[in-house]
C-alpha cells in the first residue's frame, strides 16, 4: 500500500478518536475533560488524563497497521473505523472499571483528592489497557471481532492476576502505600503494570490458527513474565543495588515503603520496562 494512504489513515483515525473521547468526556463527565483536567491543579487527574490520550494513540495506530488492507476506500473505512471505535470503548469501560477494583477500590476517591500517586498508577492501567487493547482487537470482519473480544477479555484477566501475583512478591502494601501519597510505590507499580502488559500484547500478535493452537502461544510467550522476577530481586537489588540476595523483601522494598526513594521507584519501574521490551522485541 502507499504510504501517504497508510499514513493519511493514521492521522485519520488517531484525530476522529481523541474528538470522540473529549465528546464523549463532555457528555458523560463534563467536569472532566482533557483540557479541564490539565489546567486545574489537581495532579492526579493530570496523570490520568495523559494516560487516557496515550492509550488513544496506541488504539488508533494499532486499528489502522491490523484492519487496512488496502481492497478499497469504503471497506478501509469501515472496517478501521470499527475496530478503532469498539477500542476506544473497550479501554475506557475497562480502564474505569479497573480503577475501581484496583488498590482496594481506594483510586478513585484518592485521585478526587489530588493525590499524584493514585494518578500515576490510574494513568498507567489505562496505557496498559491500551496496549492490550491495540494488539487484541484486530481483524477486518465481524468474526475477526468475536475473537478479539475473546482474547481481549482473557488478556485483561491476565493482567490483573499476574499483577496481583507479582505485587505480592513486595513485602509492603502497594494500596496503603499509594494511598499515602508514595510516588516511589506508584512508580514501581506503574513499571510493574505497563511491563507486564507489553508482553501480554506481544502474545496476543500473531493470526488466529484455531483455539488449541493460538491458547498455546499465548501460554508460551506469558511464561516469559517469569523473568521480571530475578530483575527484580537479582538485578535491581543485588546487582544495582549492592544489597545481600534475598527471595522477597530487601533493600528495595525498605527504599521504597521506608525510605520513599523516587530514585529506586523509577529505577525498578525501568529496568521492568526495559526487560518487557527486550523479550518482546526478541520473541
Amino acid at each position: 500500500m502507499d504510504l501517504s494512504y497508510v499514513m493519511g489513515f493514521g492521522l485519520g483515525t488517531t484525530l476522529a478518536l481523541l474528538a470522540l473521547l473529549r465528546i464523549g468526556q463532555r457528555i458523560f463527565s463534563p467536569a472532566h475533560t482533557v483540557a479541564r483536567d490539565l489546567a486545574e491543579g489537581n495532579a492526579a487527574r493530570r496523570l490520568l488524563t495523559v494516560g487516557q490520550v496515550l492509550a488513544v494513540f496506541l488504539v488508533a495506530a494499532n486499528a489502522v497497521k491490523n484492519c487496512l488492507d488496502g481492497s478499497g476506500l469504503a471497506r478501509d473505512l469501515l472496517w478501521v473505523s470499527a475496530f478503532a471505535v469498539v477500542g476506544l470503548l473497550l479501554v475506557i469501560a475497562t480502564g474505569q472499571l479497573g480503577i475501581r477494583l484496583l488498590l482496594r477500590a481506594r483510586l478513585p476517591a484518592e485521585i478526587e483528592r489530588g493525590n499524584a500517586a493514585a494518578g500515576l498508577a490510574a494513568g498507567a492501567h489505562y496505557v496498559a489497557t491500551g496496549l492490550i487493547t491495540s494488539r487484541a482487537i484486530a481483524g477486518k470482519d465481524l468474526g475477526d471481532l468475536a475473537i478479539s473480544l475473546g482474547f481481549f477479555l482473557l488478556a485483561q484477566v491476565t493482567l490483573h492476576v499476574f499483577i496481583s501475583l507479582f505485587r505480592a512478591l513486595t513485602t509492603y502494601d502497594d494500596a496503603e502505600q499509594i494511598q499515602g501519597e508514595n510516588l516511589a510505590a506508584a512508580l514501581s507499580y506503574a513499571g510493574a503494570t505497563i511491563a507486564v502488559a507489553i508482553l501480554i500484547a506481544r502474545a496476543l500478535e500473531g493470526d488466529f490458527e484455531g483455539l488449541f493452537v493460538s491458547l498455546k502461544g499465548y501460554g508460551g510467550v506469558l511464561l516469559y513474565l517469569l523473568a521480571l522476577y530475578p530483575v527484580r530481586q537479582l538485578l535491581v537489588q543485588s546487582l544495582l543495588l549492592g544489597a545481600p540476595l534475598s527471595l522477597r523483601g530487601g533493600r528495595l522494598d525498605a527504599g521504597i515503603a521506608a525510605e520513599r526513594n523516587e530514585g529506586m521507584g523509577a529505577l525498578e519501574a525501568a529496568t521492568y520496562l526495559a526487560t518487557s521490551l527486550a523479550i518482546a522485541r526478541l520473541l
